[in-house]
């Protein structure tokens, strides 16, 4: 029966009542979508961590079947991944991910992305370095598409795998016996998972919130509705099950069309290069029981936001019918954001990111908490201050609703948090200008660095390579001509490869490109998340624009019947969005930038300034447009003033 009822109230509320649904199934689409590729980018970052976990060796605890280790070459400005194997005498280890069979002494395995490189590029560019390979990797051995990867056989006893190496984790690994391939994600895959968890906790708490605000749109027009019902004779329990089956519904259809939205999208976010390079498609899809889990979290925290929103309704119909203004809201609500913020500092220092995440999560949720006790509080200043109709209505609006109010504001607010905590935290550039011609360094065993500078002359000779060679204490310096391009300088590397056992000649921007390419990434990172909030807080400011303006149809009718001119009742709609939204817009970035002090490293940069400035810029413009969309619909409801018998 409550199936029933509902159905026939939505339909008999007309066109504008359907669009009412639709507006709400379109906000639960949105947030579905962008909430599954905040979660799909933690599972995309541990599947590549588990991938690469083989390069990463485990010293072994008992019996040794095999030695590895690792270290990094280069060409054409990419990093190569070289790791070297070598199997015990009489064991026969596992074969490494994407291989059919251990590698034998002196067999080459390439990725499929090195072996197109090595064919398109001169043979003494970089094919020699890593003579007739065997065969290709398969993509279980890849951390993505088209990373560089070669795997080379040794014996157990070559210097390769007993020459000693840097302990530098970014220069790569030195040789370890393992008793399995199996090994652990390395150091910078776990700090891509911490990056990844915090960037989806700023990306998934406005998507819960917006979600959440689903349920409430055209919320005076269901409380009204309902509290009629109650009139008549329907009991609480029936307002609930209606109220429940209505948003359910329209909640699980937007959340299956937001996945598929988020399916078709799949293809255009493998694009996004991270870490190196693109995605395998494959990692960007969450698992079945992720995927069923957000399908049933989104309606339910749909139907739970709608019936916490019958108290009033249940409690009070008659109160609904003669529309009451509801008791205000208590200043404890900004009593708990301002004590997670005391506490907030002090649970940062020195403690996991899972703590680190939970506590931005509650200070993202004490601001949306505390929003609307604020607005009402705006409000009443803007109505005491009023020096023109339009600003009158604006402010007496905020003070009748200030939660619906917070709602057409709550995204860009939620946004300009993020927007504040990213902004300070926006890195530098490192100082990349190694001065002069390009320079190969290569570190010597001690002792033998002239020995090795006689052996890279003549090997630079031979290449047809014009270079001056001189040691520098245990470190050998290929200085090449000042008119040294790519091309020459991987003729270098490729004639110096293997002078020393185990050791890669690098130039002084191979040192540095791991740190280049994490902050790199970390800008990347920083605009996906500032998008993708963006993108929310402007779907949310036009959905719930025009939510508001169906709520307050009969408001406005009675207005115009009144004589005020449709630019009053415009101008009077912008000024209760565009007010607060200064005020709370403006609080949420310094709220934002608090959080992020305790992360800064060093002063604010041009790069974090110039962010911040475009997220407030990009705020207003955005709720400025998505407001004027709904400009249409305002004319439409007031077109015929005479009040509507629903």
């Amino acid at each position: 029966m409550n199936l029933d009822l509902t159905w026939r109230l939505l339909k008999g509320g007309g066109r504008r009542g359907l669009l009412g649904a639709w507006l709400t199934l379109g906000a639960v689409a949105v947030s579905t979508a962008l909430l599954l590729f905040a979660v799909a980018a933690n599972s995309a970052f541990q599947a590549r961590a588990e991938r690469g976990a083989w390069r990463n060796p485990v010293p072994a605890t008992s019996s040794a079947v095999a030695i590895e280790a690792s270290r990094f070459d280069f060409v054409r400005d990419r990093a190569i991944t070289v790791v070297d194997l070598a199997a015990l005498d009489g064991r026969t280890p596992e074969p490494p991910p994407g291989l059919p069979r251990f590698p034998a002494p002196g067999e080459v395995w390439l990725s499929p992305a090195l072996a197109e490189l090595a064919r398109e590029l001169p043979a003494d560019q970089l094919a020699e370095r890593y003579p007739a390979p065997k065969g290709v990797l398969g993509d279980e051995a890849l951390i993505h598409p088209d990373e560089l990867v070669a795997v080379v056989g040794r014996q157990a006893d070559a210097p390769e795998m007993t020459a000693a190496r840097s302990d530098d984790w970014l220069l790569g690994k030195p040789p370890v016996k393992v008793a399995s391939l199996a090994g652990t994600p390395s150091e910078d895959a776990e700090a891509y998972r911490m990056l990844s968890l915090v960037a989806s906790v700023l990306m998934a708490v406005p998507l819960l919130v917006f979600g959440g605000a689903a349920a409430r749109l055209t919320v005076a027009r269901r409380d009204q509705r309902l509290a009629a019902l109650r009139l008549v004779g329907a009991t609480p329990g029936q307002v609930v099950g209606m109220t429940v089956t209505e948003a359910v519904i329209v909640a699980l259809a937007g959340a299956l069309a937001g996945a598929a939205a988020f399916a078709l999208a799949v293809p255009l976010l493998a694009g996004i290069e991270m870490q190196g390079g693109r995605w395998f498609a494959a990692d960007l899809f969450p698992g079945p029981l992720v995927l069923a889990g957000v399908l049933v979290a989104v309606p339910l925290l749909v139907g739970l936001s709608a019936v916490a929103g019958l108290r009033r309704v249940v409690v009070s119909p008659l109160g609904v019918a003669k529309r009451e203004t509801p008791p205000a809201m208590r200043f404890v609500r900004v009593l708990a954001l301002l004590a997670v913020l005391a506490v907030f500092p002090m649970l940062t220092r020195g403690t996991s990111v899972s703590i680190i995440a939970v506590a931005l999560a509650l200070a993202f949720l004490c601001v949306n908490l505390a929003g609307p006790w604020v607005v009402g509080l705006i409000g009443r200043i803007t109505a005491g201050t009023a020096r023109s109709p339009a600003r009158l209505l604006a402010g007496r609006r905020l003070v009748d609703d200030p939660r619906s109010a917070w709602r057409t504001v709550s995204g860009v607010a939620l946004t300009g948090f993020v927007a504040g905590f990213l902004g300070l935290l926006s890195p530098a550039t490192f100082d990349q200008d190694a001065g002069g011609p390009p320079q190969l360094r290569i570190t010597a065993p001690a002792g033998h660095a002239d020995q090795v500078v006689r052996q890279a002359r003549e090997r630079l000779r031979e290449a047809g390579v014009t270079a001056e060679v001189k040691p520098v204490q245990d470190v050998v310096v290929a200085a090449l001509g000042s008119s040294a391009g790519e091309a020459e300088v991987d003729r270098a590397r490729t004639a110096l490869t293997g002078l020393v056992a185990g050791r890669t000649p690098t130039t002084k921007a191979d040192d540095g490109r791991f740190g280049v390419e994490i902050l790199a990434d970390v800008r990347v990172g920083t605009i996906v998340v500032l998008s993708v909030s963006f993108l929310v807080a402007i779907a949310s400011s036009g959905i719930t624009a025009m939510s508001s303006v169906l709520d307050r149809r009969q408001t406005y009718g009675l207005l115009r019947l009144a004589g005020t001119p449709l630019s009053v009742l415009d101008r009077a709609r912008r000024s209760e969005t565009l007010i607060p939204l200064a005020v709370m817009g403006g609080g949420a970035i310094l709220v934002g930038a608090f959080c992020a002090m305790p992360f800064m490293i060093g002063g604010v940069n041009a790069t974090g300034a110039i962010t911040l400035g475009a997220c407030v810029v990009a705020g207003f413009a955005g709720v400025i447009g998505a407001g004027a969309l709904s400009r249409p619909l305002l004319r439409s409801v007031t077109a015929d003033p005479a009040p509507r018998p629903d």
